[in-house]
């Protein structure tokens, strides 16, 4: 009876990804929309990337962390909109469990990092505003290459324990996930198998990775706050408050979006609003941070528009 219960489980190969099903007319509009999207993401994150690599004014731990965080969002993007948009484009939506599997593990490695590093961001910007004699000490070039090295580690770290219990799964059907991508609730409510161990292991590393990130972010801009309300000039208060509002508009985004998508309940009839919310979480925020950061920050502005002055110049003078 096991023998022959495992091999109708085995029989299942692959998942149907349901994804805008309900929206057939508005296919191509939704392809073009995630198409631009995607676009943009990468332009805007790796201009950010080069920017941070090659500017030797940017060489600086505020933007070392803002290079990886760029590098995240690239990876993050490209692990779920190439797949939608193939999916959209050729109306495929069959993916194969391993393929299920490798999407939810580079998804969650990716934000448990984002996590991390957006932590590790409120610090460094705690310790620059809050304790600016002690910064360059304790947040030199050694430190800060453990503190991204940390964060990558964890993140990868974490999801492959919950992918090993994840991989000895069996499946028996129905195979259908009525999302965009592969999320680890509606996989597991798949399973054949008892997925009590893996739901448990689940909560526990999604509360390492969010709770103490949150609280340090939140107390590091209490402190942050507090001390640039005791500076004593406008000008120095908003000097102080400006090299870390692009960050603290970034994390608001990054933990509203997380709060509303995880507090919203799991019914049928909220499905298509999750949905949407997943795509605020997963396409545009990635793809704002890069504007959130230049637009706000003289420094970058000032670097781009030397960049472009010398392309135009270099445009000219091959014309002339």
């Amino acid at each position: 009876m096991a023998n022959r219960d495992r091999g109708n489980q085995t029989s299942i190969t692959e998942f149907i990804l349901l994804g805008f099903r309900t929206l057939p007319e508005l296919e191509i509009l939704l392809f073009l929309l995630f198409l631009v999207i995607y676009i943009v993401t990468l332009t805007g994150n790796i201009l950010i990337v080069a920017l941070a690599v090659a500017d030797r004014h940017l060489h600086t731990p505020m933007y070392f962390f803002l290079g990886n965080l760029s590098c995240l969002e690239t990876c993050f993007t490209s692990t779920i909109l190439p797949r939608v948009l193939a999916s959209l484009l050729t109306g495929d939506r069959t993916i194969s469990i391993n393929g299920c599997m490798t999407q939810y593990y580079f998804i969650g490695s990716f934000a448990g990092v984002e996590c991390c590093l957006l932590a590790t961001m409120s610090y460094d910007r705690y310790l620059a505003i809050c304790k600016p004699l002690h910064y360059a000490v304790r947040m030199n070039g050694k430190v800060c290459l453990q503190l991204a090295a940390g964060s990558w580690i964890s993140g990868f770290l974490a999801m492959s324990i919950v992918i090993v219990l994840m991989l000895q799964s069996l499946f028996c059907g129905p195979n259908e996930i009525d999302h965009f991508y592969c999320e680890s609730t509606d996989i597991l409510n798949l399973s054949c198998s008892d997925t009590n161990q893996v739901d448990l292991v689940i909560t526990i590393l999604a509360g390492v990775f969010t709770l103490p990130p949150f609280v340090l972010t939140v107390a590091s801009y209490v402190c942050i706050i507090i001390t640039i309300l005791r500076i004593p000039s406008n000008t120095g208060r908003q000097k102080a408050f400006s090299t870390c509002s692009s960050h603290l508009i970034v994390v608001t985004i990054f933990y509203g979006t997380i709060m509303i998508l995880y507090m919203l309940p799991k019914t049928n009839t909220l499905r298509d609003l999750n949905k949407v919310f997943s795509v605020f979480y997963m396409f545009l925020t990635p793809m704002v941070n890069p504007f959130i950061y230049s637009l706000r920050n003289r420094e970058v502005k000032e670097i781009i528009g030397k960049m472009v002055r010398k392309s135009l110049d270099f445009t000219r003078n091959q014309k002339s």
